[in-house]
Formats: structure tokens, sequence, C-alpha cells
């Protein structure tokens, strides 16, 4: 019978590898068209791989957590009788020319490396180590020999004493008495062409014992949770955080969405909540104040052309996950609404595409969906900023008017800006937010709904 190879399919642009949560089918097991085969896992999103095929699951090429390159085969299915398919055809946008690269090519500013005159990879069992390799560690790991007891004895400088490229280089280097092997030679020499300079990194203070007493439960985190703990330290190391306050009056703002969220559900049988409102004034802010608008890469600052403004949304489980609005400066209030409840529902039940995940300039996060008057939240890396908005109350306010200054019951919330001090000055991030707040308070009443 014939054989269908069934690859890891694309996940979007940005997306390059997964890894395999678990097989929801396992060998001999039947398979019908479109039924699940396999769970993974990218940064943030878990997804499904259904099959193309129907048939029956022959050989499965991978374990669970293993880290996968998109368009590698991942599991052999056994055609059924009468099934006549062009292989790996059915599978739209999958990466089917992919073939294994040279390191270098993993990393920007390397030029390939010499493929003669090399020597034969070495077979190292990673399945037999608990540490984390990437796949580049992995693969010059293979080309210089090391058995796996070696890897792990090479005190790694990443995140939880992770072994990153620069550790195993040095190691090699080291080891050979300051000659560097040929991987070593080469991506030694592109680091002098590579413009981002290697920053040392400070030590690692060791993680403070905690203590447990008798009646303490012990829960391991879930991969989620370590992967938003990580991100969540490692910003905090990279950017100097800095947080500016505004506290602004949305009483038109509230009185019109009021006045049209009825009308509005009727007409696009969407319900219209604050968030997509609050993403067209983050959007127009950023129009006026670009350079907030930015990413840092060492000493250079990347402009981005696009608006992408990421939600922080809360799923079921506790955990964060942030989609994002791609050209949100493009969609009017309408096509805001839609995609704001589109993608915090599909994040609420673990549908969205890795993609979606990717590629944010800006991140918002609604600190006041749980009573909170004010934030100041964690800036989402590589980004430069992110806005919490606080709960809208009622409180007295102070109104200046023709006629002298009253006090008045008005709708009023607080916005806070934490923002990179690297590259964002307190001018730049005070004026931003003001300028949000602005957009809010200055909200036209009789706008009509488009």
């Amino acid at each position: 019978m014939a054989q269908y190879e069934l690859l890891l399919p694309k996940m979007g642009e940005s997306v390059a590898e997964a890894t395999i949560i678990k097989w929801t089918k396992q060998p001999g097991d039947h398979i019908n068209l479109d039924d699940t085969i396999l769970e993974i896992a990218t940064d943030k999103v878990d997804s499904e791989v259904p099959s193309p095929v129907e048939g029956k699951l022959v050989k499965q090429l991978f374990a669970a957590d293993d880290v996968v390159q998109v368009g590698a085969v991942i599991a052999i299915i056994e055609l059924a009788d009468g099934v006549e398919v062009e292989i790996n055809a059915s599978v739209p946008e999958q990466a089917q020319e992919l073939k294994p690269e040279p390191v270098a090519e993993t990393i920007p500013g390397i030029a390939q490396l010499p493929t003669t005159d090399r020597a034969p990879q070495a077979n190292v069992d990673f399945k037999s180590s608990d540490r984390f390799y990437s796949p580049l560690v992995k693969n010059i790991a293979k080309e210089e020999g090391l058995s796996i007891e070696e890897l792990d004895s090479i005190k790694g400088s990443g995140a939880d004493g992770r072994l990153t490229k620069e550790d195993l280089l040095n190691h090699i280097q080291a080891k050979k008495g300051g000659s560097t092997s040929r991987i070593g030679d080469t991506l030694a020499q592109a680091r002098s062409v590579v413009e981002t300079p290697v920053q040392e990194k400070a030590a690692q203070p060791a993680p403070i014992a905690a203590s447990v007493s008798g009646g303490d439960e012990i829960m391991e985190m879930d991969r989620m949770r370590k992967l938003i703990a990580d991100h969540m330290v490692m910003s905090k190391q990279t950017s100097p955080h800095v947080t500016s306050f505004v506290e602004a009056d949305v009483t038109n703002l509230v009185l019109w969405r009021n006045k049209v969220k009825k009308t509005f559900e009727q007409r696009e049988n969407e319900k219209i909540t604050f968030t997509p409102i609050f993403v067209e004034a983050v959007a127009k802010a950023i129009k006026d104040f670009p350079m907030i608008n930015v990413s840092v890469n060492g000493t250079q600052i990347i402009k981005k052309k696009d608006i992408n403004i990421g939600m922080a949304a809360a799923l079921p489980s506790g955990n964060l996950i942030v989609p994002v609005i791609k050209n949100a400066d493009q969609l009017n209030i309408v096509g805001l609404t839609k995609a704001v409840n589109d993608l915090a529902n599909r994040a609420r039940i673990s549908k969205l595409k890795p993609d979606e995940t990717q590629n944010g300039t800006f991140t918002l996060t609604n600190v006041g969906s749980f009573g909170n008057v004010m934030g100041t939240p964690i800036i989402n890396q590589p980004q430069v900023a992110i806005l919490a908005v606080g709960a809208i109350k009622k409180k007295p306010a102070v109104l200046e008017t023709e006629h002298g200054d009253v006090i008045a019951i008005r709708h009023m919330m607080f916005l806070s800006l934490s923002y990179d001090h690297r590259v964002v000055d307190g001018s730049l991030g005070g004026s931003f937010v003001r300028r949000v707040a602005d957009y809010l308070e200055n909200w036209d009443i009789n706008r009509e709904i488009s």
C-alpha cells in the first residue's frame, strides 16, 4: 500500500519550529480524514495537527517533548484502499522543499558553512538527557562529535542554566587549546560582522529555597506558565522599566457606548466592549508618536512600519496569552470590534493560530476587567511599551465651566504606561499616554457607527 509522509505544517511566517505535546493517535490506529493526530505547541499557542488523508498510522518519527522544525516529516500513514493522493500536495503551505540547513544559516549575518571536507556528524542521543538544548546547539554538538555526557557537563549562562551557542563555542575553543573548530571558526568570524554586540549576562543569583510544611501543596508549573515566567524575568532583566500614569475623564465615551451598544449588536451581530475603543485610541497615538512603536536590537533602534497591537487575555487555566491585531490603525471601530471579539473568543478555547500571537509592536492590557484601577505591567519583549487600562469608576470630579468650577459625578479611569527607559524617556512616554487619554476624553458622543 502507498504511504503518506505527514509534515509538520507551516503555522505562520515567523514560526519555525514547534514542540510535540502528545500524540492522540498511536501506531496501528485507523485515521479518518481531519482526525487529530497530535498536539503541538509554539512559544504560546497550542495547536492540533489534523490528518489530510485516511489510513492507518504506521510510525511516529518524533516523541512527546521533541522540538521539530516546520516541514519535517513527523509521521508515516499507510493510505486506505482506494485512496490516492499526491504526496504532501494536500497539506497547504507546508515547507515541502525544506532540507537540513548548515548551522550558520540559522544565525542572521552568518555566511553558509563550507560543505567540503566536513567530518561526519556524531549520533548524539539527546533523549537520554533531561536538559533542554536548542536545535542550533544540537547541530553544533553533532558536528563537533560531542557526547551527551560532555554536553551535560558544560555550564550554561542562559535562563535556568540553559546552554547557549556562546557557551558551547567557548567550551570547544578551550578544549582545543584556543584553536577553534571549523564551525567555531566560522561562527567566531561571523560575530565580527553581526552588528548587534554580544552583551555579557550578569551572573544569576541562586534561587532561594522555599520552606515547605506538611500541609502545603506542591504544584509543578505547566509548559505555558514556565514560558511566561521565563519571558517576564527576561523582560525585567532586559529593559529598565519606568511607568507613567494619567487619569482620564471618559464620561462621553461611556455615554456613547451605552447609547449605541444595542443598535451595534443588532446591526453587526457583535457586542461592542471598551477594548476596541482603547485599541483605536492607542493606534492614533502611535501615529502621533511613532518612536513608541519600536524595538531594540543591541545599539540599534528598529522603527516599525506596521502598528500591530497585542491585547493581553487571561485564559481559563489562569495563564496569559497575547493575540495580536495586525495593522490596527487600518481598521474602523466595527473592524476592531470584530477582531477583538474573534481573537478573545478563540483564545479562551485554545483555537488561536501560532501566527496570531506573533509580530506585535505594542501591547494593551485591561486590568480593569478584574476590578483593578491601575497596574504596572511588564513590557512584552521585544516591544518597548505596554499600556494598562484600569476600571472605569464613577467619581466626583472638578469641572471648569464658564460660570466657575463645579463638582460633578464623572466616569474616570487611570491609564498606566510602562516603557523601556533605554530608548523611551519620560517626555515621550508621558506625552504618549497623555495623548491616548486625550483621544478617549474627547470622544464624540454623536459619533456614527462605522
